[in-house]
């Protein structure tokens, strides 16, 4: 499995992780785990020193996981991020190549926590918006040589890549780092204090390493293939990272509020900049 968590969790999550692996059936011989836990510092919204998710929380989500679709928005390891000044959170997307292109699919998760000055498709949402990293800065010009710290686009970003393309570690990482892409897109600036990154897996039975095995022969995708699923990731992270924000609800917490980004208000910049089509009446109940 895979956690997320926040900063100050990362080692209770772990523990708490390996416990209940070493409890799963089949593991009684098993005297080495590696768990992998991700993290952001969303400090500004969750008290992070209280270090709040222990055996409990952990413990349910890795018996409650299961396929299907997913939660998006304030949830989870979402709850407290904030992204380009708005509320962020858990966002996904995915993309099914054609048969031509080898008919992989190719599904992204982010924990959207960091800054830029966000653009949607081209449009300079942010911008319109009024929001973006440095923006106390610039509207004072030589007055000021910073903003604050909330205005400076830090906070990190988690990026999730799992695809079922036979893929070896190398060509995981070549996935891996295209994701970089994909956040350049939505105008992220990779601030000095936003660590970003990104996991990329295959589920590929052709690619597995039987431990016990005295010689290994694995099928993977030739170099020459790999164009595509680039492309595929590319264009994943970025609606990952928008469906963060658009699924996202404000959220208040540790003393501080972070808003829902304004949906109405981003549909009207998108068809000033001819991104989208006429914007259609909002749904009844639909204030954001």
């Amino acid at each position: 499995p895979i956690l997320l968590t926040c900063t100050l969790c990362v080692w209770k999550a772990a523990d708490a992780m390996a416990a209940w692996m070493l409890e799963q059936p089949g593991m009684e011989q098993v005297r080495s785990i590696n768990p992998v836990v991700g993290e952001t510092n969303d400090g500004d919204l969750n008290d992070i020193r209280s270090r709040p998710v222990g055996p409990g929380p952990v413990r349910r989500a890795l018996e409650s996981a299961e396929s299907g679709p997913v939660q998006e928005g304030s949830v989870g390891a979402g709850t407290g991020t904030i992204a380009f000044g708005w509320k962020g959170g858990i966002g996904t997307s995915s993309r099914v190549l054609p048969a031509s292109l080898g008919g992989w699919t190719v599904g992204v998760l982010v924990q959207s926590n960091f800054g830029g000055v966000l653009q949607v498709s081209g449009a300079p949402v942010g911008r319109e918006l009024g929001r973006y990293s440095f923006q106390n800065a610039v509207a004072a010009r030589a007055q000021a040589t910073a903003g604050p710290a909330d205005d400076r686009g830090d906070g990190s970003v988690i990026i999730i890549i799992a695809t079922d393309a036979p893929l070896g570690d190398r060509n995981l990482g070549r996935v891996a780092s295209r994701a970089m892409m994909g956040l350049g897109r939505t105008g992220s600036s990779a601030s000095n204090g936003s660590g970003d990154y990104a996991l990329a897996f295959s589920t590929a039975d052709s690619v597995r390493r039987a431990h016990d095995a005295s010689r290994l022969a694995t099928t993977e995708v030739a170099n020459a293939e790999m164009s595509a699923v680039f492309q595929a990731s590319v264009d994943a992270v970025e609606e990952a990272v928008y469906n963060s924000l658009f699924m996202a609800t404000t959220v208040t917490g540790n003393g501080n509020t972070a808003e829902a980004i304004p949906l109405e208000r981003v549909r009207e910049v998108l068809v000033r900049h001819g991104v989208q089509g006429p914007v259609p009446p909002p749904a009844s109940g639909d204030n954001r």
